[in-house]
């Protein structure tokens, strides 16, 4: 097994906390906000492709990042070195955004103990030459199960993210945040065709759990069943139709079309499709959409925000009518809105904004296949790949991995090629249906925002939504 390096305390070996804690003070005076973040971040990944091992990558880094918040400006510094001598250096760059300084210094979180994933490192869980060895069996057992298969790629990430945050008000909170994931990815070909299936998923757990047999054997299964099914697959039919969405990961469209329109900065800037509509009907009777950072082991779960508010669930849109935003603590204090647990920020070199965790819609009382059983004629999607989103208006593009013709109610040919074009406020007021079945996604969601990537949870129910725009091929 590999050896755990010693737990990340930068008080106990690198600085003095009174100091360090006068230094951040002497930053924030007459300011509204700040912070010191600390960070220690290992992470390795493992790819396996084309029967042998392609890449091998093992990262470290740790560092610091120190802000001052006055008003709508916000100084940040951030260093590599931790040392008094940085610190110092980063309180005068921060404390530009103070000025001459005039603000309140708003209260500070509240404290919590409550822990929402292990603290074991998956980096340490199992030995290296066991996640090498998954790998190859990986590659071996897909080819041995089917002679269609004529490529097999997978990949196992891990990583253990060390927090500590010191607050003006002398607060000291400390976390840890470990991350897994498997990934599965197959070509199968048959008369000269070939085509591609992918599965995949994990969380805030170890290793050991995510690579036994039970459990790749079903992700590496469900990969070959998606390949298996685009090799029948007929060109997709364009023009606007109805359209039902899978349960689970099909969620990534709601996270991405609708999602972002409801973090507090692009509310409070104005430049929302959602914008000026809190307490306005923006769905249809029904809908019900919350983020939800407190569910145990899932993949987008805090503790604690990257500015010490505790995570929480909150409801976003309720039964079709705008209740909430999510916020971080400045773009909630500009708004006279309570921060919701929603800063968060890559790593120690960004600062934090309002994003979203496990964002989702809950689900209402008709049976999936009573649902597809009334359709006349459209598209099932159950698979979504990449896309495109404007926030400022929610107009998408969107990739199906797989999806399905239905035509009076009964479900026929794969289709390929299928791309969803809408708008996020019209796909909510057109939803005709929701599936008594929501599902949280398998655990594979990467989010993207001003240059920042964060971990994310999605889901739905299996949902009925007309006159959706369907890009296709076929003539």
């Amino acid at each position: 097994m590999q050896e755990t390096p010693n737990r990340f305390d930068p008080f106990e070996t690198m600085l003095d906390r009174e100091k360090s804690l006068k230094i951040l003070r002497d930053a924030t005076a007459g300011a509204d906000d700040g912070e010191l973040f600390f960070e220690r971040r290992r992470a390795e990944m493992l790819a396996f492709d084309d029967g042998r091992l392609r890449n091998a990558s093992y990262d470290a880094a740790e560092g610091f990042g120190l802000r001052a918040v006055r008003g709508e400006a916000a100084g940040y510094a951030h260093s590599t070195e931790i040392t008094e001598a940085a610190l110092k250096r980063a309180a005068e760059t921060a404390r530009l955004a103070v000025g001459s300084g005039g603000g309140t210094l708003a209260d500070a979180p509240q404290p919590t103990n409550r822990r929402l994933y292990t603290d074991a490192d998956p980096l340490g869980d199992t030995d290296f030459s066991v996640r090498v060895e998954t790998l190859r069996e990986i590659d071996a057992w897909l080819r041995d199960r089917d002679a269609s298969v004529v490529q097999v790629s997978a990949s196992i990430a891990a990583s253990l993210q060390e927090v500590w945050i010191l607050r003006p008000e002398g607060d000291l909170l400390h976390d840890i945040r470990p991350m897994s994931r498997l990934n599965i990815s197959v070509i199968v070909e048959r008369d000269g065709r070939r085509e591609t299936g992918s599965a995949g998923g994990g969380g805030r757990i170890g290793l050991d759990g995510l690579i036994r047999p039970d459990n790749w054997q079903k992700t590496a299964l469900e990969a070959l069943r998606i390949a298996r099914v685009n090799l029948d697959a007929v060109a997709a039919p364009a023009g606007v139709m109805e359209v039902a969405l899978g349960p689970g990961w099909p969620g990534i469209l709601l996270h991405e079309a609708i999602g972002h329109g409801l973090e507090g900065d692009f509310n409070r800037k104005k430049s929302s499709a959602f914008a000026g509509l809190m307490g306005k009907r923006v769905a249809a009777p029904g809908v019900t959409v919350l983020d939800d950072g407190t569910i145990p082991d899932r993949r987008g779960s805090l503790s604690f925000d990257d500015e010490g508010t505790p995570s929480r669930k909150t409801t976003l849109i309720e039964d079709g009518i705008l209740v909430g935003y999510m916020q971080d603590r400045q773009n909630a204090r500009l708004m006279g809105m309570e921060p919701t647990g929603n800063g968060r920020r890559e790593s120690y070199a960004h600062a934090p904004q309002p994003r979203m965790t496990n964002t989702y819609m809950l689900g209402g009382d008709t049976p999936p296949e009573d649902i597809i059983a009334g359709m006349k004629k459209g598209i099932w999607a159950v698979g979504f790949g990449g896309g495109q989103v404007d926030i400022t208006n929610g107009k998408f593009v969107f990739s199906c991995t797989e999806a399905y013709l239905v035509e009076n109610g009964r479900v026929g040919a794969p289709v390929k090629g299928a791309t969803l074009i809408g708008d996020g406020p019209s796909v909510l007021k057109q939803v005709r249906a929701i599936g008594n079945d929501m599902q949280l996604d398998p655990g594979m969601g990467n989010c993207g925002k001003g240059g920042q990537w964060v971990p994310v949870g999605v889901g739905q129910p299996t949902l009925l939504v007309g006159g959706l725009t369907v890009g296709g091929s076929a003539t």
